[in-house]
C-alpha cells in the first residue's frame, strides 16, 4: 500500500497523499493515523487522536447500557384457595411490577389433595389475567409444572398478532 487517501483531523479531504508522507503528517500533528477503509482503492486513512477517540467510544458504549432497561422477571407465589384481601394486595403487586416494565411469573402451589382441583388455579389465573387486561398481557399461558401452575405475564398490551391469533382460538 503506497497511497492513501487521507482525511485531516478536522475531517476535510487532503487527497490521495504516499503512505510515508502521511505518517509524516500524523508525526507532525501529533496524532495517529488509522486506516479507515482498508478495502477502498486507494485505502482511507485518517489522522486522529487514537486515545481519545476510543475513550469518546467508551463513554457513548456506557451511556447506551445505562439508558437500556433492564426487565427483570419477578415472581409472585399464590395459593389456590386464597382469600379476597390477599388476592387483591398480590394484584396490587403483579401491578406495580408490570407498571415498572418486568416480567412476572404468577405461580399457583398446590398442596395435598388441591392437586385433585387444578382448575381452581386456572380459573385464579385467568382472573389474574382478566384483571390486569389494560396493564399487561399473558404471554405464557398457565400450565402445570410439578405441583406448580406458572403464568408468565410481560408489560404493555398484546401485541396484534398475538390477538389475532387469540380471537382466531375462541
Amino acid at each position: 500500500m503506497r497511497q492513501v487517501r487521507l482525511i485531516d483531523e478536522e475531517g476535510t479531504q487532503v487527497g490521495v497523499v504516499d503512505t510515508r508522507q502521511a505518517l509524516q503528517m500524523a508525526r507532525e500533528r501529533e496524532y495517529d493515523l488509522v486506516l479507515v477503509s482498508p478495502n477502498a482503492v486507494p485505502p482511507v486513512a485518517r489522522l486522529l487522536d487514537y486515545g481519545k477517540w476510543r475513550y469518546e467510544q467508551q463513554q457513548a458504549e456506557k451511556e447506551a447500557r445505562k439508558k437500556a432497561k433492564r426487565t427483570e422477571l419477578k415472581s409472585i407465589k399464590l395459593r389456590p384457595k386464597i382469600e379476597a384481601h390477599d388476592y387483591n394486595v398480590k394484584l396490587g403487586h403483579i401491578r406495580r411490577f408490570l407498571e415498572e416494565g418486568h416480567k412476572v411469573k404468577v405461580t399457583i402451589m398446590f398442596r395435598g389433595r388441591e392437586m385433585a382441583h387444578q382448575e381452581l388455579g386456572t380459573r385464579l389465573l385467568e382472573r389474574i389475567g382478566k384483571d390486569l387486561e389494560g396493564i399487561g398481557f399473558v404471554e405464557m399461558r398457565p400450565e402445570m409444572l410439578g405441583r406448580d401452575m406458572n403464568m408468565v405475564m410481560a408489560p404493555g398490551s398484546r401485541p396484534a398478532a398475538a390477538q389475532a391469533q387469540a380471537s382466531a382460538s375462541s
